[in-house]
């Protein structure tokens, strides 16, 4: 239960605040065990079902903050019973503190902390409770927490990244596409009018405009419904994970597109590796762990088989080299650290190196779309243009 507490401090200065006990008398007893002495203590009535849903669900960058605090109390010494309080009694989203007031008493009633995470409401990465039952066995709980909050960090801020990159050339296009149809809905038709029974007299380019113009007129309403229809079927199709996943595998074979999509994956599962490998966890079993975040189907495959190459009895970059899983890059810091015993900080390194030469393919990939859009859409408007304008000619019979 959680109590809200009056007391005074050695300090003689009056404070409260609410702390998670599982009796009135284990409350005292922790406010006496921080030098208070308590004035007057009340219990505090848990967050309802019903109110914590009219709350609603916390934001994951939320989730990686509040374990950000949880890491670095550990990290400072603090007990993990206290620091699960502290967070339960904390401003952060009401979800998130009834969750944590709820993980504080399973604690005390004897739950490992592994256990009370992968049974909580956060949705936390599979890869957190491994690495939090590593560290507890360890006794390195506080480091497995900080890695896997690195790793939570690094898979937010990489679609981030991405969809911040893409705002300017996705209002590129969308302005590009929005012009054009103002163009043949509004300035095409009215020239329509003017060139009516004239239109065997033009060019074939301002017949095409005329008459493109005049059918998105024409047939406006019929084209809003086929493309509401076609973004209704193309976002049910993309909701199925096993297309998500065929899509971005026929994706990774595009020249410039793939080179990216396949590193970025590697580069996800060098990174996930070499944590799980520091944290002591097993390499048969870091590799299955590891494989379970590829989400691409042709590499997870290849790795897949690695690991039962590994499971042979067949060292982990030979294994990698046969099944072509890495680069070549790739394979040689394998090999290195394999020789110096040094296997989770290479892996690292790759995951370093893989990250930085994505994003460097993202920047030129974007720089590319930019002036391509510009390009199209120029181009475009400019075929307008001049089908209208040798329409104009062509009927005043004017010679240039």
């Amino acid at each position: 239960m959680r109590y809200k507490y009056q007391a005074i401090d050695p300090q003689k200065q009056e404070v409260s605040g609410i702390l998670t006990a599982e009796a009135e008398r284990e409350a005292f007893r922790q406010l006496q065990r921080r030098g208070l002495t308590p004035l007057s203590l009340a219990p505090v009535k848990s967050t309802s079902t019903k109110s914590s849903a009219k709350v609603g669900k916390a934001k994951q960058r939320d989730i990686i903050i509040v374990l950000h605090e949880l890491a670095t109390l550990l990290e400072s010494g603090v007990a993990l019973i206290e620091a699960v309080e502290s967070l339960a009694n904390s401003s952060h989203h009401p979800f998130i503190t009834q969750t944590f007031a709820d993980i504080a008493t399973e604690l005390r009633q004897g739950m490992a902390f592994s256990v009370t995470l992968q049974a909580c409401p956060l949705k936390l990465p599979w890869y957190v409770t491994q690495l939090v039952e590593a560290g507890e066995l360890t006794g390195k709980l506080a480091t497995a927490l900080r890695d896997g909050v690195s790793q939570m960090e690094y898979e937010a801020e990489m679609p981030n990244e991405m969809r911040n990159a893409m705002i300017y050339p996705i209002i590129l296009i969308l302005s590009g596409i929005s012009a054009v149809l103002l163009i043949f809905t509004l300035v095409v038709p009215r020239f329509a009018g003017m060139l009516k029974n004239r239109t065997d007299d033009i060019p074939l380019l301002a017949q095409l405009v005329i008459n493109t113009g005049m059918f998105l007129n024409n047939n406006f309403e019929w084209i809003i419904g086929a493309l509401i229809v076609l973004i209704t079927i193309a976002a049910y199709m993309l909701s199925k994970a096993s297309l998500r996943a065929q899509l971005k595998d026929v994706t990774a074979k595009l020249p410039l597109l793939g080179v990216w999509i396949i590193e970025a994956e590697t580069a996800r599962w060098a990174g996930m590796m070499g944590t799980l490998l520091e944290n002591r966890v097993s390499l048969l079993r870091a590799l299955e762990l590891a494989a379970q975040g590829i989400k691409l189907p042709s590499l997870n495959l290849r790795l897949t088989q690695v690991t039962k190459a590994v499971k042979g009895g067949t060292n982990l970059s030979q294994a990698l080299q046969e099944n072509d899983a890495l680069t070549p890059t790739g394979h040689n810091l394998i090999r290195a650290g394999e020789r110096a015993g040094q296997l989770p900080r290479m892996l690292r390194s790759l995951a370093k190196l893989l990250e930085d030469s994505g994003r460097m393919r993202m920047k030129r990939f974007l720089l590319l779309i930019e002036p391509i859009a510009i390009l199209v859409i120029g181009s475009v408007i400019g075929v307008i243009i001049t089908g209208v304008i040798l329409a104009i000619t062509s009927v005043n019979e004017i010679n240039f």
